[in-house]
């Protein structure tokens, strides 16, 4: 860039600071299509969601019976995130994903800590209540069938003011071992804690050359046997471009010139994180979550700056000389 970052970042600070608004209950269409375009994060109050009062680990289990769900497991509780290999190189990674049932997976979330155990964490991502299929007509198989008719398909503000329905609502269940390395999405995300309590710390759009991405190589944890241990296994000519700023919390790891909110959601609270925007996720013990995921407007100027604000150029290998941040283990 011929400009430094840094002035609009600057720019951008002057006029919002790190406030977050907050609504004691929800928007209208109207009133939420104005915070959309104001695209800046807001902590809601008094979405009700009838999960609320009845979501108690024995109605989770004795719902969904023997059915078996995907559970994300890794040894440090950080699924796709840049990881340190036995090679000394750093690598994108994505969960080893296991099958158990309801009840069994729980009880894992309950295990004190231990250097040897495994983090399990519900958070596949992909639509795993529902997905865009749901809305279009055509069958759309979900591991959470029981669950169901717990969970509103969709938030009816959110809907009628974005003009469609969600691409995605997501069921989450982890504990203050699972974290969510940070990064962004193109999605307007509704963000409802059912229990627990998340931990977000968020960067606006203009402050994404503060996490310094690079392209990584790309590998999964995984199994040679049901009882191994896992082992991370490269994938050949797969990388990924992701954020080099391990856990922003780290002194020194933002630099100045970054501006974090960070924001506490408790049971009850809703957070609306605008497209763009870059978050970090942690939780207390037992956290469960849920969240509608609602496609960006791609038309006009939105995703162009978006892409812009990421930088421009080529963006340098994250095993360079001068590279990034090493894990700490």
């Amino acid at each position: 860039m011929n400009w430094p970052p840094t002035l609009l970042a600057s720019e951008y600070y002057d006029l919002n600071g790190t406030h977050i608004d907050v609504l004691e209950q929800p928007p209208t269409a109207l009133e939420f299509a104005r915070l959309v375009h104001i695209s800046r994060p807001v902590l809601i109050r008094g979405v009700e969601i009838p999960t609320m009062r009845f979501w108690d680990d024995d109605y989770l289990a004795a719902s969904m019976g023997e059915t078996e769900i995907s559970v994300a497991v890794t040894p440090n509780g950080r699924a796709d995130a840049v990881t340190q290999g036995a090679d000394g190189k750093l690598y994108f990674v994505e969960p080893h994903v296991q099958k158990m049932k309801m009840a069994d997976f729980l009880r894992s979330e309950s295990v004190p800590d231990s250097d040897d155990s495994e983090i399990y964490y519900l958070q596949s991502q992909n639509g795993n209540v529902f997905s865009n299929r749901s809305f279009e007509g055509t069958p759309d198989p979900s591991e959470f069938e029981a669950l169901r008719t717990d969970i509103p398909r969709e938030i009816p503000w959110c809907s009628e003011a974005l003009g469609r329905s969600p691409d995605a609502v997501n069921l989450w269940i982890g504990n203050h071992e699972s974290i969510t390395s940070i990064h962004s999405d193109p999605y307007e995300n509704i963000y409802t804690v059912v229990r627990g309590s998340k931990h977000f710390t968020l960067l606006p759009p203009t402050e994404g050359w503060c996490l310094q991405e690079r392209i990584y190589p790309h590998a999964k944890w995984t199994r040679k046997s049901p009882d191994a241990a896992l082992t991370m296994i490269p994938s050949p000519d797969v990388s990924i471009r992701w954020a080099s700023v391990i856990d922003p919390h780290t002194p020194g790891k933002l630099p100045s010139d970054a501006h974090p909110l960070r924001v506490t959601v408790e049971a009850g609270e809703t957070l609306y994180l605008p497209s763009g925007w870059w978050h970090h996720v942690s939780q207390e013990d037992k956290t469960i979550a849920l969240n509608w995921w609602y496609d960006m407007e791609m038309r006009g100027m939105s995703w162009i700056l978006l892409n812009f604000l990421r930088g421009v150029g080529e963006v340098p290998l994250g095993n360079s000389s001068e590279s990034s941040e090493k894990e700490d283990e």
